[in-house]
């Protein structure tokens, strides 16, 4: 909350009927925007400082205290500052200044304006500009506009009905093409493939069933790593290079336990997949409800199902560009279009110090071995992990479709997963054209906690981008993460 509405000069009293002494706060040293807040406040509450006039460089305000030791610091530009020239010592938000008020003063002249001795004082906040104040991670305030919660289902609503009123065929892209693998297909071929053409997952095609079976994606290739890592499995690297997907997808499924244990036979997991005029809600729901990346977009001509053609691969960010698309215009139908992030239950955050709530984030080191990073991508069931320094601060992010890149030139072959290190794991994929690395240089898409949900929304609608690192301005340590899966579910809750 901010300081408004009640004079402090207007009080007589404080808590328990002590009087209240009046005190000047200066900041003598500019800005463009000031606030103070101290022990007084609660730490909570900001008080806007007015600039005195004739001299705009300084700011000044005056508040009724009672008699005693108080602490207080000023919020300059967005940044949290004290004075040098008074007295300060080092408390629990930092250094800040002190005063200790023994006895109430003589009458305090006007300093520099006139207007401080009026009954309601420029250090009253506007409503218009600023509705609310919340404290970041690092201590510091931002103001942060009010929401109901009747604004954000009315926005959840209008969402939903045009999801619900416009089908999967407003997804195909009038040119372009889909790949897709035959299960009879060497694995090891499959999953060159896949990183020659810069995609993490593709649709398997059954020549003698006459159908699409599955897919195949980089959680697979993980786990077969992880299987060539097991000195107890039966895969090995020669096996690998004639071992077919359709022998994997069944090799897969009795390491995850999906045999029928009575007939010992394998039970394939249905593929999960829609039809072109099939709902985006429809769609975007089966990619949550299914945790999966994409959905193959299949038609068929004949009502048996036979002769299916693959259309598109649908995602979720080609659903979000959708919405982004017809709400560009229309923005103010959505009011929760320009909440910041950091106001609305969206994404994962590091919980603050003492709290207990919340997911942990998951983050690791560029020295952490590859195996730990593969092993947080498998059991935590996240698509991504952010690679920081001893700081927290963002240095690069691995993802699951990073693995394919361990296809390039039988990488795969030479390597220990715990003797590799996630920073030399990374460097098997960069490309020597570009300063970004591969995936078109959009690695690590960050953003601040800050952002309005628009502006999230538009980055995550851009194709390759699955998830954007919320880190600190300057410092880029990492805040959260916010993926489209997030996204989707705050907004069809």
């Amino acid at each position: 909350m901010y300081s408004t509405g009640t004079d402090p000069l207007s009080e007589n009293s404080g808590i328990g009927g002590q009087m209240l002494v009046p005190m000047r706060f200066v900041w003598p040293y500019g800005g463009r925007q000031v606030f103070l807040t101290g022990s007084f406040t609660r730490w909570s509450e900001p008080v806007l400082m007015a600039p005195a006039e004739g001299c705009p460089t300084v700011f000044q305000t005056v508040y009724r205290l009672t008699p005693g030791y108080h602490q207080y610091k000023f919020y300059v530009d967005g940044e949290w500052r004290h004075d040098e020239r008074q007295p300060f010592v080092s408390g629990n938000y930092g250094i800040v200044n002190t005063v200790l008020l023994t006895r109430e003063p003589e009458a305090i002249p006007p300093l520099m304006s006139p207007e401080i001795s009026g009954t309601r004082m420029n250090m009253d906040v506007d409503n218009d500009a600023f509705q609310r104040v919340v404290t970041l991670s690092d201590g510091t305030l931002q103001e942060v506009p009010r929401i109901s919660e009747a604004d954000i289902e009315v926005s959840r609503h209008r969402i939903s009905v045009y999801l619900s009123t416009h089908t999967a065929y407003e997804l195909l892209p009038e040119s372009g093409k889909v790949i897709a693998l035959d299960v009879n297909l060497p694995v090891k071929q499959a999953f060159h493939i896949l990183y020659e053409q810069g995609i993490p997952v593709a649709p398997l095609w059954d020549f003698y069933e006459g159908q699409f079976v599955g897919v195949l994606s980089a959680v697979d290739f993980i786990l077969i790593l992880r299987e060539l890592g097991n000195h107890g499995s039966n895969l090995t690297e020669e096996e690998l290079e004639t071992h077919t997907i359709s022998a994997w997808k069944e090799g897969k499924a009795q390491l995850l336990r999906q045999v029928d244990v009575r007939t010992r036979s394998f039970q394939r997991r249905q593929l999960v997949h829609a039809g072109p005029y099939d709902s985006l809600k429809d769609v975007a729901l089966k990619i949550l409800q299914n945790e999966v990346s994409t959905v193959p977009i299949i038609h068929s001509s004949s009502q048996d199902g036979t002769f299916p053609q693959l259309l598109h691969l649908a995602s979720l960010s080609g659903i979000l560009k959708c919405i982004c698309r017809h709400f560009r215009h229309f923005s103010s139908s959505l009011p929760i279009l320009q909440q910041p992030i950091c106001a609305i239950p969206l994404g994962t955050w590091v919980p603050k110090i003492g709290e207990s709530n919340g997911r942990p984030l998951a983050m690791l080191r560029p020295n952490s071995s590859l195996s730990a990073a593969l092993s947080l991508l498998v059991q935590a069931q996240v698509s991504s992990v952010p690679i920081v320094n001893d700081d927290d601060s963002l240095l690069d992010i691995y993802s699951r479709s990073d693995i394919t890149a361990l296809a390039k030139d039988k990488a795969y072959a030479q390597i220990h997963l715990d003797e590799m290190s996630i920073h030399q794991a990374l460097q098997l994929g960069q490309d020597a054209n570009s300063p970004y690395g591969f995936f078109n240089g959009q690695r690590c898409q960050m953003c601040l906690r800050t952002d309005p949900l628009q502006k999230v929304m538009e980055r995550l609608a851009n194709p390759g981008v699955r998830r954007l690192i919320i880190v600190e301005a300057g410092s880029k340590r990492v805040e959260g993460i916010i993926s489209l899966s997030d996204v989707f579910r705050f907004l069809l809750h």
